[in-house]
């Protein structure tokens, strides 16, 4: 079974990834932050990470950052409303594979997950 770690200070976009998911026997756990992430992702690596950038305390640029130095193969996929060029850049220096605006489209996320937890 695929696992899934869904991150994201906002329950309601935590809900929103899972429902647009493609049908298909997941392990889906949720963190409201960076440190809550980091921790379950120790727990149990996870074969995909969807990651918000904006969070309070620790932020997605630092949790993608420390999610690497745990596990450098980790798979990341950024999930933010900052469109912003230098951010897309520095998330891709950091590793993530990919970045999706919000509010994410079902094909995107569908194909995101088709492409790197097949």
């Amino acid at each position: 079974m695929r696992s899934l770690l869904i991150v994201d200070d906002s329950p309601i976009s935590r809900k929103i990834i899972r429902k647009l998911l493609p049908p298909g026997p997941f392990d889906i756990r949720e963190a409201g932050n960076g440190l809550e992430c980091l921790k379950l992702y120790q727990e149990a690596p996870a074969d995909l990470v969807f990651l918000d950038l904006t969070m309070p305390g620790m932020d997605g640029f630092e949790t993608l950052e420390r999610l690497r130095q745990i596990d450098p193969q980790a798979k990341v996929v950024v999930v933010t409303a900052d469109v912003q060029t230098r951010s897309q850049e520095r998330v891709k220096d950091l590793g993530a594979l990919v970045v999706i605006a919000k509010p994410p489209k079902a094909e995107v996320v569908k194909l995101v997950v088709e492409r790197f937890c097949s």
